[in-house]
């Protein structure tokens, strides 16, 4: 349960809810068991009136003191109910404001993760532990410290009014008691391991549905619907075969703690009666140990599901704590303001990615005046977009430094930085939300007017065709823009990023879906935005990054080339080769 103490910080902050909790807990099981005190005194009082011949009480008596004894006995039940409304209204509030705190500091923590997390986790498994693992928090928090509170003080309750009225028999009542620890815990490991196992197969299986909803388009397009349901029976058999196991396990609770409690009601009778030969008890209060008996039934029932809660808790909980534990790979190393004013210098970078061993960038120098525009290209896997990635400080260079205005990039204030740049990624994301509104994601103000986004768009070369549309820029997009198509999600990226008027705008590899017209449209638009910009063109097409100020040619991450258009193709090298292929494609 180590890991169910991370939780400790949110009972210290609700400790009211849960302190006022333990009292109504307190308050409700001190009137329930006095219930048992009613029923002893109503058979007592009939027996010291009357003997045991009852034939001599009349009706009216008789119903008096029914009466009477119901009267008390359902006022305490009745207070005994109210108490425990409030006990659900403190304990089981208390355990969704920490769900609700819990589930936004998983969220906030994955924020602040850095892009290499990613890279190495699925999607499906992070949903699951901020969902699922989440929820069975929540029951331990809840019902499981309600129950085991109500356990405890229940159970003192009772032991105190049984040894008060008969020391001896109480000891027989208990005996069953140490076999039922000695249970629990052989058990409880059982249960522990079991609800690991099951929670790591839940979040595979979360894994297969996610990737087979997100790539729906492809599964459909190589026909592998058959293929991936079969993969998802496999793996929901391998999860109702794991839940089975511990259900099963779980199901040896009850009927022992039953039997259990079967015994010390049948030892309750047996020796009470015993007793009352002796002269020792009175009949009233062996009826009253039965009922004390039979009111720890159902505590020590939940015990078992007390138990199975906890022990997925603290699963599901080691699970959350793995995440939880991860340091941000970047933090904000400073708070002073910062804004770009002369120079971009890449000195000797190299990047290894550590998950896989990739070498992406080798030895990487060159320097870029505020004002340029650089193009990129290379052939796939040269490192173009791993040269986007260090700009933006989604990743460290392995080696060397990358200053900005002479400064280092890993000393500046970080979230000024991303401020100052547009990126357009290859994959162009877009939100389940309006045309409109995915346009203004970058911009922190708010009531831009419709004329600086129509004008973002008009750049974008999309304008027209959102117009067209019947809602406009109000249009809904799908998941991941599932209703546009790959040129027109591309140039909603791109008027994200132009909104923003960044001070350096990272095109990676971005009009690959367009056509070589409009691609020549979107950048005679944007020229004269780029006139005062940075700006970085990623392309595997020698048309996109012709008019650029400098071109670098990247090969196995390397420089292999680096010049104007012009100079490039004068020393006939490796980029006048890419020239004259895709000169002669266009051609084709």
């Amino acid at each position: 349960m180590s890991s169910l103490f991370y939780l400790n910080k949110y009972l210290i902050k609700y400790k009211w809810y849960l302190i006022l909790g333990i009292l109504f807990i307190a308050i409700s099981n001190i009137f329930g068991v006095l219930m048992p005190a009613v029923v002893k005194n109503t058979i007592n009082s009939i027996i010291d009136t009357v003997g045991v011949n009852l034939t001599e009480l009349s009706f009216s008596d008789i119903l008096k003191m029914a009466l009477i004894s119901a009267g008390i006995y359902i006022l305490y039940s009745i207070l005994s109910g109210f108490f425990l409304f409030l006990t659900r209204q403190t304990i089981i509030k208390m355990s969704r404001f920490i769900e609700f705190d819990l589930k936004n500091e998983i969220y906030n923590q994955y924020q602040r993760l850095s892009f290499s997390f990613y890279k190495e986790n699925s999607t499906g498994d992070l949903m699951n532990r901020i969902s699922e693992d989440v929820s069975k928090v929540r029951m331990y928090l809840g019902p499981g410290i309600m129950y085991t509170i109500n356990l405890v003080i229940r159970f003192v309750l009772i032991l105190f009014f049984m040894l008060k009225t008969n020391a001896s028999l109480t000891l027989y009542v208990l005996i069953p008691l140490p076999i039922m620890s000695i249970l629990i815990y052989f058990v409880s490991s059982v249960i522990n391991k079991k609800s690991t196992d099951l929670q790591k197969q839940q979040s595979k299986l979360t894994t297969i549905v996610h990737e087979s909803f997100a790539g729906i388009r492809i599964v459909k397009s190589y026909i592998k619907e058959e293929e991936f349901q079969q993969k998802f029976n496999t793996s929901t058999e391998q999860y109702k075969n794991k839940s089975i196991s511990l259900t099963k396990t779980n199901a040896i609770f009850m009927p022992t703690i039953m039997l259990l409690i079967g015994l010390s009601t049948l030892t309750t009778i047996y020796f009470g009666i015993i007793h009352y030969q002796e002269g020792k008890i009175n009949p009233g209060e062996i009826a009253q140990f039965v009922i004390y008996v039979n009111m720890l039934t159902w505590p020590f029932v939940s015990v078992g599901w007390v138990t199975s809660i906890i022990q997925r808790a603290a699963a599901s909980q080691t699970r959350i704590n793995e995440f939880l534990n991860i340091k941000p790979e970047f933090e904000n190393p400073s708070n002073s303001q910062f804004e770009f004013e002369n120079k971009i210098e890449f000195k000797k970078v190299a990047l290894t990615y550590s998950n896989s061993g990739t070498v992406a960038l080798q030895d990487l120098s060159f320097s870029v005046i505020k004002g340029q525009t650089i193009g990129v290209i290379g052939k796939t896997g040269s490192g173009k977009s791993s040269l986007a990635y260090l700009l933006q400080r989604l990743i460290d260079p392995t080696n060397g430094k990358i200053l900005i205005d002479d400064k280092d990039l890993k000393a500046i204030n970080l979230d000024d930085w991303r401020k100052v740049i547009g990126y357009v990624p290859q994959e162009h994301f877009l939100f389940s939300d309006s045309i409109k509104n995915n346009i203004l994601f970058g911009l922190e103000q708010e009531n831009v007017s419709d004329d600086v986004v129509f004008k973002a768009a008009k750049n974008a070369g999309i304008h027209d065709t959102i117009m067209a549309f019947e809602n406009g820029y109000n249009t809904m997009l799908g998941e991941r823009g599932i209703n546009l198509s790959g040129g027109q999600k591309q140039r909603i990226s791109i008027a994200r990023a132009l909104i923003k008027n960044p001070s350096l705008l990272i095109l990676d590899d971005c009009l690959s879906a367009v056509d070589n017209e409009t691609e020549e449209l979107i950048l005679n638009a944007i020229r004269d935005d780029l006139k005062e910009k940075t700006a970085f063109i990623i392309s595997h097409r020698i048309s996109s990054i012709k008019y650029a100020d400098k071109i670098l040619v990247l090969e196995n991450g390397k420089v292999i080339e680096e010049g104007t258009h012009d100079e490039l193709l004068a020393r006939e090298g490796a980029y006048h080769d890419i020239y004259r292929k895709q000169e002669l494609q266009e051609a084709i």
